[in-house]
């Protein structure tokens, strides 16, 4: 069984997928929807398919689903358009920015039967996997605490920060979805503390670059995140997992597995240091995961309500930063 998928939005996100699809068993590209004719055309070169408008393609009957990779605030709206045409949906995180919003587009997929994946790709990296299945294995016994270290070589652009949502809507929300997964409870309670300490203009811009995090289940399982604007030494992604009976952990990815041993002590390559390169494995992964889980007419991995409960822990985090004081999610 073949999945014919279309492209909305041909800029860096969507020709990361559209790579996947190039690759992917049981999947082919057949459209394309992108406003920039440069992009478009550049999309179409090296990947295949049509160019269409957003309009054609809910109405093509050789899509079988879309892949959403237009900006945030259209992401809601798209849903709703191909929930209600009948297509499967992967939609890049978030839903949208505003919880109230995401609720209303739930209802929407809920009432089509719509088919909707929400995009965590850290879910589907090759180690972030291989700690989770130690995990499921019994290997640490049961988890107790966890530490999730997400910290960035540097702040994306100005512009960019003020039409995030903030650091914890934009960057801890990966964090959030992964602590869920790994907990495997939901969490109650939400401790946040953020400050400017990189750049005095994201803090001008109504953000913070610098943020930690202290999440409890009911039962008191525990997982502290800490994220950054700025890492000096590359993208430093990691994360610690301890149990009854011990420990497991995902380091860092370096250009090269290797290190070297002299009079001076011990070298390692640089880290990566782009998301694009970092989880390149995981975005292939994720697209694999939504294409197998509609040839097998099973459940995506990640759905809309994970989004959801993604989001509403960023804005728990946001309270408790404004009040100083733990929210407590309903």
């Amino acid at each position: 069984m073949t999945i014919r998928f279309a492209i909305l939005g041909a800029g860096r996100i969507g020709l990361v997928h559209a790579q996947a699809l190039k690759e992917v068993a049981g999947a082919e590209l057949v459209a394309i929807a992108e406003p920039f004719e440069a992009a478009a055309k550049s999309a179409q070169a090296k990947f295949g398919g049509d160019l269409r408008s957003i309009d054609d393609i809910a109405v093509s009957e050789d899509v079988d689903a879309v892949v959403i990779c237009t900006p945030t605030d259209t992401h809601a709206d798209l849903i709703e358009k191909f929930s209600r045409a009948g297509k499967a949906i992967f939609c890049e995180k978030p839903v949208d920015l505003d919880v109230e919003r995401v609720r209303e587009c739930l209802k929407i997929v809920d009432e089509t039967e719509a088919t909707l994946m929400v995009g965590f790709n850290r879910r589907f990296d090759p180690d972030f996997m291989a700690l989770k299945a130690a995990i499921d294995a019994g290997q640490v016994g049961d988890v107790e605490m966890i530490t999730i270290t997400s910290r960035d070589p540097g702040a994306p652009p100005y512009d960019y920060i003020t039409r995030s949502g903030g650091i914890f809507r934009d960057m801890t929300i990966h964090d959030f979805d992964v602590a869920r997964w790994l907990l495997g409870e939901e969490v109650e309670t939400v401790i946040a503390s953020a400050s400017v300490l990189t750049d005095p203009k994201i803090g001008e811009l109504g953000d913070y670059d610098s943020a930690n995090v202290i999440l409890r289940t009911a039962s008191g399982k525990q997982c502290v995140i800490t994220n950054s604007r700025r890492a000096a030494y590359g993208y430093d992604q990691r994360i610690e997992v301890l149990g009854s009976k011990g420990m497991v952990s995902a380091r860092n990815t370096h250009e090269a597995n290797i290190e070297v041993a002299g009079k001076d002590g011990f070298q390692s390559p640089p880290l990566l240091n782009f998301f694009m390169t970092r989880y390149t494995a995981a975005y292939a992964n994720e697209i694999a995961a939504f294409v197998q889980s509609l040839s097998e007419k099973t459940t995506p991995p990640t759905t809309g309500e994970d989004g959801l409960r993604a989001l509403e822990m960023a804005d728990a985090a946001v309270k408790s930063v404004e009040t100083g004081q733990a929210v407590k999610l309903t």
